[in-house]
């Protein structure tokens, strides 16, 4: 099973990244909101369906992907 799991600082937690491509973006005349930066992790999971796959990809982020005190983290699951 593939699983993508984006992740991103959380509301409130400085982004460096973000705010440098949020004026990049203001300063060539484009109007935008807040810009967030963050990365993208796809993985091919061996799990027997997408409850055990799911479970087994949220421990990954809590153990190594996501620092869950400043990041937060989405995970969607695709048969292949």
């Amino acid at each position: 099973m593939k699983a993508r799991v984006l992740v991103t600082p959380k509301q409130g937690i400085l982004d460096p990244q973000g705010q440098a491509v949020e004026s990049s973006l203001r300063q060539l005349g484009f109007s935008v909101g807040e810009a967030r930066i963050g990365r993208v992790v796809e993985l091919e999971v061996e799990a027997k369906d997408a409850v055990s796959a799911q479970a087994e990809v949220e421990r990954m982020c809590e153990q190594l992907l996501a620092n869950p005190l400043i990041e937060s983290y989405e995970i969607e699951l695709a048969a292949q």
